[in-house]
């Protein structure tokens, strides 16, 4: 089988080849290991691959090409811990930095038989919409290298778009999977909050980090997803999967309610929240014609397979989600982030006068501007005197979201928006601008918030660039979700082979 053969397989499909003896296990593993090498001077979409010779790296241990997984070769998010091999969160305070242990979730992947290929390259402790924070460079988007490929889990999105390999590991914080997989034109999920052990991942925010499967279409998705979920007791909230990952097969909506909501689909607002008022609607806030084009066209092909498209769903909390999401995920990450000092891991200053002055001069040499700003918000609004004031009321801003959703999921069965406001935009447009960066999670912080399970599937072309399609469904509906997605994106059909360099 020839190169060109192999990197047009799906990974389910190079899984099976493998198991039937048509593909063997190192021959796949280099034709992605050689292209993901060359990266280097391409996309930066790698931190780490695997050397020349190897196909298995000291960090895996995979159960063997008889395993489910075939062998099939894999990419994580520079986040996850994987033993012996670099894991830097995308920051120079932990350059260097080989972690003793690997991660559940990426352990639970190797048993069932990946291949460890990279670490991909990640906007710094996962704080970015663009992977333009990375202390190693940005990472180029593939269908137009002028442009980013999204974040924080950038270089995952790119390296599956690219086809630098079948399949790839991201987190979702406030839509960190969900938002490069829409700008690059493959397939992203963001699991129920829970369901995937996160023992392992370097933190950012621990109530909303939640790690889950970037891939070229929905069967891979459920294939790695059904690998990755269950309880760990390494982690304590992490949660029993109530049932198996099914691979999807439906190919029809029949029965299935879709809601739209106003609120996130830049239509007017219906009623609302006291004091959402003109925030209730992102209209003017940057919904691009065209994504919205795209939606609507969306819609008209779930009604023609069979699917009710209910208008105007009411979600009237979800406004204001990017506020409350931008005082707790800082909180949180404070909190976490005050592990970094120099004393135990990473960086440490050098000819430092005292204690003190090491801690102050390691964070300051390490970190980088947006996770110094966060760092700063979250310790501020957890200090005496404004706890309450902001803390506390993102809190509960953040349980009204969760209830508009639990009512929303009584008349719908899923919510569908689109994933991003616009297309992927220019390097460098909007890093002078955090408020404006922030906003292309607008779409995807209500589920964050929520907890709750969100997919987003490429859904036509903008300007000739990729537009995403956003389905969220009520906890533990991965295999609902799963089968609608998969039902559009066979009618769909999305070709994304022009991003594979």
């Amino acid at each position: 089988m020839s190169v060109t053969e192999i990197i047009e397989l799906s990974a389910a499909e190079a899984a099976r080849e493998t198991a039937a003896g048509e593909l063997s296990a190192e021959e796949l593993f280099n034709a992605y290991r050689v292209r993901a090498a060359a990266d280097a001077h391409e996309l930066n979409c790698f931190t780490w691959v695997a050397p020349e010779g190897s196909a298995g790296p000291a960090a895996n241990d995979s159960a063997g090409t008889d395993a489910p997984l075939g062998g099939v070769p894999l990419a994580v998010k520079d986040l996850f811990c994987t033993k012996g091999v670099l894991s830097q969160s995308g920051s120079r305070i932990l350059e260097g930095y080989q972690p003793p242990y690997t991660a559940t979730a990426v352990r639970r992947l190797l048993q069932a038989g990946a291949s460890l290929l990279g670490k991909t390259n990640q906007d710094e402790f996962a704080m970015g919409s663009s992977t333009e924070n990375s202390a190693f460079g940005p990472t180029l988007n593939p269908w137009d290298r002028t442009r980013v490929p999204g974040g924080s889990s950038g270089g995952s999105a790119a390296a599956v778009a690219a086809g630098l390999v079948p399949w790839a590991l991201g987190t979702d914080t406030g839509g960190s999977i969900r938002q490069p997989a829409a700008l690059c034109g493959i397939v992203g999920l963001k699991p129920t909050y829970g369901s995937v052990s996160r023992y392992g991942m370097i933190a950012f925010a621990s109530s909303l980090d939640q790690a889950g499967p970037l891939t070229r279409d929905v069967t891979d998705a459920a294939l790695l997803l059904r690998h990755m979920v269950g309880r760990d007791p390494c982690d304590a909230t992490s949660l029993r999967f109530p049932h198996e990952i099914e691979l999807p097969r439906a190919e029809r909506l029949d029965g299935i309610r879709l809601g739209v909501p106003a609120e996130l689909t830049g239509g007017a607002a219906d009623g609302g929240s006291e004091g959402a008022g003109a925030g209730a609607s992102i209209e003017g806030q940057g919904i691009e014609a065209g994504v919205l084009d795209a939606f609507r066209a969306v819609l008209d092909r779930a009604a023609a397979l069979g699917a009710e498209v209910v208008e105007r769903v009411s979600l009237p909390h979800a406004p204001h989600a990017l506020s409350a999401y931008y005082v707790l995920a800082p909180a949180e990450a404070s909190s976490n982030l005050a592990r970094f000092d120099g004393v135990r891991y990473g960086l440490r200053a050098q000819d430092a006068e005292d204690l003190l002055d090491m801690y102050e001069r390691t964070r300051h040499d390490g970190f980088g501007a947006e996770v110094k700003r966060r760092i700063m918000l979250g310790t501020y609004v957890l200090s005496a005197g404004y706890y309450d004031a902001y803390y506390g009321r993102a809190q509960r801003v953040r349980t009204r979201i969760a209830e508009d959703f639990a009512r929303a999921f009584d008349a719908v069965d899923f919510i569908v928006t689109p994933t991003a406001p616009t297309v992927a935009f220019k390097l460098g447009e909007k890093t002078s601008d955090p408020l404006a960066m922030y906003l292309n999670d607008y779409c995807t912080v209500p589920m964050s918030l929520a907890g709750i399970p969100a997919i987003s599937i490429p859904c036509g072309l903008s300007e000739g660039l990729p537009v995403g399609l956003q389905i969220a469904g009520p906890a533990f509906s991965e295999n609902a979700l799963l089968d609608t997605a998969h039902a559009l994106e066979q009618a769909l059909g999305f070709d994304g082979r022009a991003a594979r360099v």
